[in-house]
């Protein structure tokens, strides 16, 4: 508060005013009307709490005012500022209570104050307080008043009262007159709605001794210091019209809803009139000091005395009407009774509620805790009583509420966590409704919009990639891509790759691979070679560019494909042939193929064409040079043979090999080097005794597993289990040999005992799927997870008696020379020469409820 003048005592009541309403919840201050600009009011920022010295970096600022008080109000102004330096609140401009609150009992100035980091409201009400700088005012500086000389003493003459613009003590006026003999003033009853003054006939009139009479009115408010006002009372003493008209109340006071409509009788007045005759009738009409602006809202019959309604009420401009009602005679002269009218104007529920975002702080972060604030509201309502009682709510079923901070003031904040990913914004509906009848609402619409955090790590669709590379590839060429998906936003969604460095093979894996950065993009930096790296698995790292970043792995295995790089290597032996018969074996050939599979499947053949002169062969698969007839001195001493060693790969790349053969005699061979021959006849006859007992034993042998193994199926409810493990398939014949690994295989166990059986096994390579194109050729074709890769069964059986043979079951899309030749141990030819009982598995080996499916990766 402030000290103006002598007012100490005022000062003490303001400052205790003001400590008890920080104490409820809200500052009050209160600070006199006319206060000059400086004026102190309080210091706002100690009340509230809040550092000096923080003002200024917490944005310290007043965002809406509003003044307070019915009936009545000005415009909003910037009436009082706070200095951020010392946080005092201070009086800006000047305030005239009679403009800002009229004759409202209560007028008050609402102040929000915002600070931000974080963001907080306060609501301070600073009260203005009525001093006495109104003088009560007359409508005119002479009043004039005719007094018919017949009256009888005590006889009342009414006169128009001043009117004070302030308020309480202030505004009772009280009135005094000048001495006179014939006139005093009534002064009873005059505080009471400050009734208008009378003047009271004490002495009798005589128009002959004294026609005019000047007095003067005195009208003083009960202020300190007292203000006053003086008006002119002309009197003037009339002969005959005696008796003036009188109301049969002298305050009339009427209740009217504001929706009534235009012409409704408001009130019917009548007063009455002792004369006779003319001097009786009456006409009512208002008083010529009533406002222009009840002259536009009622109308008044001067006949009937019936006042109605001429213009629309509205409560919230005007809620009461006084005026004065003259009733006056046709006398000569004229007399006139008056009366007050008191029209109070009742509220009805005409206006809706107002909404309004008064602070808004968006967007919000998805990791925000529960209780950030996002906005402030504030609502109101122009009707008063039930009627502008306003409630808020919010949308149901979404993560924010509403708490309410003061009357009619609200914090909207977060109730819940919220995940950008899921609702990237929130559309909030803001309701406010009053408490009338029928209730009113109005609506407000609020977009929050949720910022992204970098929450999400990159992820691949699959955890383990499967690329099939041949060997010898081109340094520098793709192989495969990897993409990994994040479902932030700008730089935390923004991926980028790397390889995890180890060590394969005594060398960095960046010697190997390399990836993009950017787009995922394996690179195979050397070509690979099958018969040193089989195999090349390693790790790829997907890291967005959020802070702190975030990653993912995926496992990339790149299986190098063989390819038919390596030419068969011979070793020859020199053999000094002798005389023999039909067959003999002259020689064997031995070659070796650094590939594997089909690509190192050989087979051995005379470069010339076979003739009857020639009288030896070579054996296709096995590499022995025998005789085809007896050798005779006519086949010359000396022949050369070159012998051609093919693989199977495509291209078929061959070897040549050159064995001289050398007619001689018996005791000559007898003689030769067993080194220089490569063959004798005594390990070559103990050679094939082994050979004979071998075959035998694994005949019987194979024969007992056969009978065990149809023993077993014949069995009812036999149980099917499967094993994983690593085996290595082989399959021999008496053409060659041929081998195939998998690291994924499956051994089939059949019997109760589940006892395994070698004679059956099921393993999965990982062939390539194919289609074919317009050409006829089939082409690999990546399956789903972004690999080339099958998963259909081979099945190991014996085919024929002392031969093992691998069949596999193959889709027509397989049914290829290109593929055939890279699984079977003979040519396609021979493959299709097979009966359909030999190339083909039963389509259920087993019983019904225990059917082999296919075992897909």
């Amino acid at each position: 508060a402030v000290n103006v003048g002598p007012r100490v005592g005022l000062l003490q009541l303001v400052l205790l005013q003001a400590a008890w309403e920080v104490g409820s919840g809200q500052l009050h201050y209160s600070v006199p009307e006319e206060s000059k600009h400086g004026t102190f009011v309080g210091r706002i920022a100690q009340d509230l709490g809040l550092e000096v010295g923080e003002l200024v970096s917490r944005r310290f600022r007043m965002v809406s005012s509003s003044t307070g008080g019915g009936g009545g109000g000005g415009g909003r102004r910037d009436y009082f500022e706070v200095n951020v330096q010392n946080g005092i609140l201070f009086v800006n401009s000047r305030i005239d209570r009679e403009e800002l609150c009229a004759k409202s009992p209560v007028c008050a100035v609402h102040l929000e104050v915002l600070v931000e980091k974080p963001l907080r409201g306060f609501h301070v009400e600073v009260e203005i307080k009525d001093i006495n700088d109104n003088a009560p005012v007359f409508s005119v500086n002479e009043q004039n008043l005719d007094i018919w000389e017949s009256r009888s003493l005590g006889s009342r003459f009414p006169l128009e009262g001043a009117s004070d613009a302030d308020i309480g003590t202030n505004s009772l006026i009280t009135y005094r007159l000048s001495p006179n003999d014939h006139l005093s003033l009534d002064t009873q009853g005059n505080h009471e709605k400050n009734k208008p003054p009378e003047l009271v006939l004490k002495n009798s009139l005589d128009r002959e001794e004294s026609p005019v009479h000047h007095l003067l009115l005195t009208a003083t408010d009960g202020g300190k210091p007292e203000l006053t006002s003086t008006v002119q009372l002309v009197i003037a003493v009339l002969d005959t019209n005696d008796n003036a008209p009188v109301f049969n109340q002298s305050v009339y006071e009427v209740h009217l809803l504001e929706n009534v409509a235009n012409g409704t009788l408001v009130i019917k007045l009548e007063a009455i009139d002792l004369d006779d005759g003319v001097n009786k009738d009456l006409s009512y009409s208002f008083s010529n000091v009533v406002a222009p602006a009840l002259k536009e809202t009622f109308i008044i019959d001067q006949n009937t005395g019936e006042i109605r309604l001429k213009k629309k009420l509205d409560f919230e401009d005007v809620n009461l009407y006084e005026t004065q009602v003259e009733a006056m005679d046709k006398g000569h002269p004229p007399m006139v009774g008056k009366c007050t009218l008191l029209v109070e104007i009742l509220d009805v529920n005409d206006n809706p509620p107002e909404v309004s975002v008064t602070s808004l702080s968006v967007p919000v972060l998805e990791d925000a805790p529960p209780g950030t604030v996002v906005a402030l509201i504030s609502v109101s309502d122009k009707d008063s009583g039930d009627n502008g009682k306003v409630t808020c709510s919010i949308s149901p079923r979404l993560p924010f509420k509403l708490l309410s901070t003061f009357k009619n003031y609200y914090s909207l904040v977060l109730e819940e966590a919220v995940d950008r990913e899921r609702v990237s914004q929130y559309q909030l509906l803001i309701t406010a409704r009053d408490e009338g009848l029928p209730p009113l609402s109005a609506t407000s619409s609020i977009l929050v919009p949720i910022a992204d955090v970098n929450d999400n790590a990159p992820a691949f669709p699959q955890p383990v990639y499967t690329v099939f590379v041949k060997e010898n590839n081109p340094p520098g060429a793709p192989i495969f891509t990897v993409s990994a998906w994040d479902p932030d936003l700008q730089e935390n969604a923004f991926v980028s790759y790397s390889v995890v460095e180890r060590s394969v093979a005594e060398k960095p894996l960046s010697s190997y691979i390399s990836v993009q950065s950017e787009s995922g993009k394996l690179y195979a930096l050397q070509p690979f070679d099958y018969e040193e790296l089989k195999l090349l698995e390693f790790q790829v790292t997907a890291k967005d560019a959020g802070l702190p970043p975030l990653c993912g792995n995926v496992t990339v295995q790149v299986f190098i494909l063989d390819e038919n790089d390596n030419v068969p290597i011979t070793s020859p032996l020199q053999l000094v042939p002798v005389s023999a018969s039909t067959g003999h074996v002259v020689a064997k050939l031995r070659a070796v193929d650094a590939d594997s599979g089909y690509n190192a499947w050989l087979r051995y053949e005379l470069q010339e064409p076979r003739s009857p002169a020639v009288p030896f062969r070579v054996g296709r698969y096995s590499g022995e040079i025998r005789t085809t007839r007896p050798l005779d001195e006519a086949d010359g001493r000396m022949q050369s043979l070159v012998i051609v060693v093919k693989d199977h790969g495509e291209p078929a790349l061959s070897a040549t090999a050159t064995v001289s053969v050398s007619l001689v005699e018996s005791a000559q061979a007898g003689q030769s080097d067993p080194q220089e021959t490569g063959v004798s006849e005594g390990p070559m006859v103990d050679m094939n005794v082994s050979l004979i007992i071998a075959i035998c034993s694994v005949s019987s042998l194979f024969l007992l597993v056969i009978i065990l193994y149809i023993a077993m199926r014949c069995q009812p409810d036999t149980a099917l289990m499967y094993s994983a493990g690593n085996h290595t398939l082989v399959c021999a014949s008496e053409v060659g040999s041929w081998s195939y690994s998998q690291r994924n295989s499956r051994n089939l166990c059949v019997g109760e005992a589940a006892a395994a059986k070698n004679d059956l096994m099921v393993f999965t390579p990982n062939f390539p799927q194919s289609i074919e194109n317009g050409a006829g050729e089939t082409q690999l074709v990546p399956n789903l997870c972004g690999t080339v890769s099958d998963s259909s069964f081979f099945y190991c059986r014996k085919v024929v008696p002392s031969v093992n043979t691998c069949i596999r079951s193959f889709p027509s899309q397989f049914k290829s020379q290109k593929y055939m030749h890279q699984i079977l141990p003979f040519p396609v030819q021979e493959f299709n020469t097979l009966s359909h009982s030999e190339m083909s598995v039963p389509s259920s080996p087993f019983p019904r409820k225990n059917t082999c499916r296919a075992d897909r990766k």
